[in-house]
């Protein structure tokens, strides 16, 4: 056992030499590290479809996007909402849509497959409202099949038990601008126009109606046949206040350099309010809406493709850390350019989430390079940790902007004791069940893993809040674990996440206190290792929680089992040693020669069941600092 624990640990120092070697090459000179934010096709479908609306398409090389989009089509002929899914019928109903736009015939053999795969699943009836939407804008569906927005929803103060601040920040952002998208209901006519009606399974006999769900929630549709009924007669109260109310809301909300949000469903959706409302392609205000979607863009020899967001605060945090834990000085020059682009980046504006919150003072870090409005607490809590472990030249600039910042994610709890990401008190889970929100993302509540993430921030970095605030994040967090001993995770896949977060943060907070609770969740991720000794889950657990913990190994997941069971272990003294060599010992067949690891698979969450994304570099840094962790702690072994 020894001479092998000695061959690992050569093994490890190797290992983790060569991953340093791999990120001191990818750093940008101006500090920070950013790797691709990778989604389903559907995001670069409905950019190819925004700019053949604004008659920009020529201004971008579009027709790249035909490779990228046959690339991505599965033998099955159809395309995935993340990796291995079998294909998903709304994402290839819009990919079929982008391929029609620039010029690929129905005969084709790509688009005869997709077809096919398309009717099988029941054809563009059975496709989400964005989907639908999208359609209806050139079209191919009608306007009756979409539920109603009616623009006077923008008035409702916040002080009203709904208003557009009870949305998360994201639908908000996104639905905002389609309250007069949805008001005026355009149909374009593209220099091209297409038609789509071999995607329709019942032939001509299509309905367009709402789907109905016989439950309570059915009371939407009898409401949305009123709201029908008041536009036919032209008795909307107030639409026109509500119109200008939302176009003043955009132009207010979209960065100096073009953004809304961050993400690229507000921006799209606010550059088609903008076409709605007759601006011009050469205003200001729209020339910068699109260059910033340009700016989301990867484009290749061959092909073309939009992330849905970028990550670079995030991205860079993590590295920090990861870097700092596999032994490199906290005054290393890439450790300095890194905290201080990070400094530079803290939030001193205030944002939505200071509608609800009445107390809090600016102090927080958003995910992208410029999101002023919507910063958040999981990115704020990394940010904290990363320039906890880093020596800057100016020390109290540093620790100032650390502790502006828990202060303001003290002041962001929420009343059931833990934290969401984005706003307070997010949680009318009945706005999930009106007919627009078949996404079930329209509210953004209090989740244990940016709870674990904020009790971790505490815990590691000695910092402190309020005894009441502690105590009743404490009590949150225990109580969402799961029969299995597992927790939940919201924005990354799934229960290996969710777990190994909550394990990290007991174990810095309050080992004693909650050593049982620590014990059932190492169990449990030991119980779910792959006989390769790696971990993984797929993101049909979402849908199907018999699959908890299930799924091919992946160097991401792998990473995050072994962080939860290190500082389990550290925190109660049970040992989980053999799993977690299993573990470095997956991790280390699988890096390449030049430090790195694959995975195919998608590890980040966007919306559960609905939307997936993959971190080109969580499958660097996580393993960075899994076998970092490891090689401090198995020297006590």
């Amino acid at each position: 056992m020894q001479t092998q624990d000695k061959s690992v640990t050569s093994k490890v120092a190797a290992a983790i030499a060569a991953s340093q070697n791999h990120f001191f090459s990818i750093q940008n000179p101006a500090g920070y590290w950013w790797s691709e934010l990778e989604s389903n096709v559907t995001i670069t479908a409905e950019v190819v479809l925004l700019h053949k609306i604004w008659g920009t398409d020529r201004e971008r090389p579009l027709h790249k996007v035909e490779f990228y989009l046959r690339s991505q089509q599965r033998e099955h002929g159809g395309w995935e909402l993340f990796y291995g899914d079998g294909g998903e019928i709304s994402t290839s109903v819009e990919a079929y849509m982008a391929l029609k736009l620039l010029g690929v015939p129905e005969s084709d053999p790509a688009m005869i497959k997709a077809k096919d795969f398309i009717i099988s699943r029941g054809g563009i009836s059975k496709t989400r409202i964005f989907t639908k939407f999208h359609l209806a804008l050139i079209g191919c569906y009608d306007w009756r099949g979409l539920p109603s927005l009616p623009a006077w929803v923008m008035l409702l103060p916040s002080a009203f038990f709904v208003n557009i601040y009870e949305l998360s920040s994201w639908a908000r952002s996104s639905t905002v601008p389609l309250l007069i998208v949805f008001d005026k209901k355009p149909v374009y006519q593209l220099s091209q126009n297409i038609t789509l009606n071999e995607l329709y399974a019942e032939g001509s006999n299509v309905s367009y109606e709402l789907p109905r769900h016989n439950d309570w929630s059915d009371l939407f549709i009898l409401l949305d046949k009123a709201f029908k009924l008041a536009e036919t007669l032209n008795l909307v109260p107030f639409r026109s206040e509500g119109i200008k109310a939302a176009e003043k809301w955009i132009l207010e909300r979209q960065e100096a350099t073009g953004d809304w949000g961050g993400i690229i469903p507000a921006m799209l959706n606010s550059l088609l309010a903008l076409r709605c409302l007759d601006y011009d392609a050469a205003d200001p205000i729209v020339h910068r809406g699109l260059q910033a979607i340009d700016n989301f863009a990867i484009e290749t020899k061959d092909t073309y493709r939009i992330q849905p967001c970028v990550s670079p605060v995030w991205d860079t945090a993590w590295v920090m850390r990861s870097l700092v834990e596999s032994g490199l000085a906290p005054d290393h020059p890439t450790m300095v350019r890194a905290g201080e682009w990070l400094l530079s980046k803290q939030i001193l504006d205030y944002g939505d989430w200071s509608v609800k919150n009445r107390q809090g003072k600016p102090g927080a870090w958003a995910f992208e390079f410029e999101n002023r409005f919507y910063p958040d607490v999981d990115d704020t809590a990394v940010v904290v940790m990363a320039l906890d472990v880093v020596k800057l030249p100016n020390e109290k600039l540093k620790l100032a902007a650390i502790t502006r910042a828990v202060k303001w994610i003290a002041s962001m709890q929420c009343k059931p004791g833990g934290w969401a990401a984005f706003d307070i008190d997010n949680d009318q889970d009945w706005l999930n069940s009106i007919p627009y929100a078949d996404l079930k993302a329209m509210i953004d509540p209090n989740t244990a893993d940016v709870t674990a993430r904020v009790l971790e921030m505490l815990g590691s970095c000695q910092l402190s809040i309020a005894p009441k605030k502690l105590q009743r994040s404490l009590a949150y967090l225990l109580s969402e674990q799961e029969t299995e001993g597992c927790w939940f995770g919201r924005w990354g896949v799934n229960y290996i996440y969710g777990t190994s977060g909550v394990l990290s943060a007991l174990s810095a907070i309050a080992p004693e206190k909650t050593r049982l609770s620590i014990e059932r969740g190492a169990a449990w991720l030991v119980s779910c290792q792959n006989p390769d000794g790696g971990w993984g889950e797929t993101c049909k657990s979402y849908n199907n929680p018999d699959l908890k913990g299930l799924g091919p190994s992946t160097a991401s997941q792998t990473a995050w089992a072994i962080l939860g069971l290190i500082d389990a272990g550290k925190a109660t003294g049970t040992s989980a040693e053999l799993a977690i060599l299993r573990g470095v010992n997956y991790l280390l067949e699988i890096q390449h020669s030049d430090g790195t690891w694959n995975e195919a698979e998608f590890t980040g969450t966007g919306f559960p069941c609905h939307f997936y994304l993959k971190y080109h570099l969580y499958q660097q840094y996580f393993p960075l600092l899994a076998l970092s962790r490891y090689q401090a702690s198995s020297a006590s072994w």
